[in-house]
């Protein structure tokens, strides 16, 4: 009994030490500059950067010029169509995490573990806003024309394919869809979140696995740069 008492409390010893080197990684990873020099754009087309503290994604306008965002993800494919909508929030992550934890209370230490050792189903989330405001959780960013084009581009090599199958969102605004990645500790939520942001030309961090890796680069409204 006390043998195995050692044997668990030295493999939770590594498990924590584990997940401190992770954390710390996350960090340096995350304030590693990409596209260092870039400057927000002084006109041009209002995104916004949202977190939830755990998850990130992005706030773009639902029709511009430059794309329609209902040709992929229409309010008819939620609970409340008939709102006036203004904005998708478009994120990316993993299918187990997303279908099954309505809130992070409800994630699995075996989920937690499994995409930890290996890989899971990669998945898009989309929420429909109506005039979304900036704030603690929802940063505001400014893209020139070209920026925001590039920022589309990036999203749409993992856009829903056609007939791909959706599920129902956390409430009456959102849904989920079946599209293509592969989801690992190396490439999460957040990085997704990063790497459209970079494919832009925007200044945010190279590796970033948690959602305070992606907020740092962006100051709340009454603290800009």
């Amino acid at each position: 009994m006390a043998r195995a008492f050692r044997l668990t409390r030295v493999a939770f010893g590594w498990l924590l030490l584990g997940a401190g080197l992770f954390m710390l990684a996350g960090w340096i990873g995350s304030s590693i500059p990409r596209n260092p020099g870039w400057n927000e754009a002084e006109s041009g087309i209002d995104i916004l950067v949202e977190s939830n503290g755990v998850h990130t994604s992005l706030i773009l306008p639902a029709q511009t010029r430059w794309r329609d965002w209902y040709r992929d993800f229409p309010p008819g494919h939620t609970g409340a169509p008939n709102r006036a909508y203004t904005h998708v929030s478009i994120g990316w992550g993993e299918r187990e995490v997303f279908l099954n934890t309505p809130t992070w209370a409800n994630l699995s230490p075996w989920t937690v573990l499994r995409i930890l050792g290996a890989d899971g189903e990669g998945m898009m989330h989309v929420a429909h806003y109506v005039r979304p405001a900036s704030g603690e959780r929802t940063r505001p960013l400014r893209l020139s024309p070209a920026q925001y084009q590039r920022l589309v581009a990036k999203i749409e090599t993992l856009l829903p394919p056609p007939g791909a199958r959706k599920y129902p969102g956390y409430g009456d605004s959102d849904a989920f869809y079946e599209t293509g990645g592969r989801y690992s500790y190396t490439n999460t939520c957040n990085q997704w979140t990063s790497d459209v942001l970079a494919a832009a030309g925007v200044q945010t961090g190279w590796w970033t696995p948690f959602a305070g890796g992606v907020m740092k680069w962006f100051p709340e409204p009454g603290e800009r740069r």
